[in-house]
């Protein structure tokens, strides 16, 4: 898959809460980086996500911009957490050679 495919295809996870499909785009190695936390390796990641998916009851991912580049790809979000908690955010990835997730980014404003 393209870096762009694998981006939205966590977003789509990510939104519907599906850890399987989740785990199954990262990389052992993945590193997460956002304004909050920070974990390496796929269990810790994992782990994170499930806590963030515990304190939110739902979640609105709409996408304004995808960027792609070489084994990477950006995009722009709107998040609507629990249907009154908006944010504006970048995610970033980073593709392995296996093209597996082995960076996130997420930048808030």
């Amino acid at each position: 898959m393209k870096p762009i495919d694998v981006l939205a295809a966590f977003l789509k996870s990510y939104e519907a809460k599906d850890i399987d499909a989740i785990a199954a785009l990262l990389a052992d190695d993945v590193h997460l980086q956002d304004w909050n936390l920070e974990a390496h390796g796929k269990a810790a990641v994992l782990a994170e996500t499930l806590k963030n998916f515990r304190e939110a009851a739902q979640l609105q991912i709409r996408v304004r911009q995808f960027f792609e580049g070489h084994q990477c790809a950006a995009a722009r979000l709107r998040i609507v957490v629990n249907n009154s908690v908006e944010l504006e955010v970048v995610d970033t990835i980073e593709l392995d050679l296996d093209g597996k997730v082995r960076s996130i980014r997420a930048y808030k404003g």
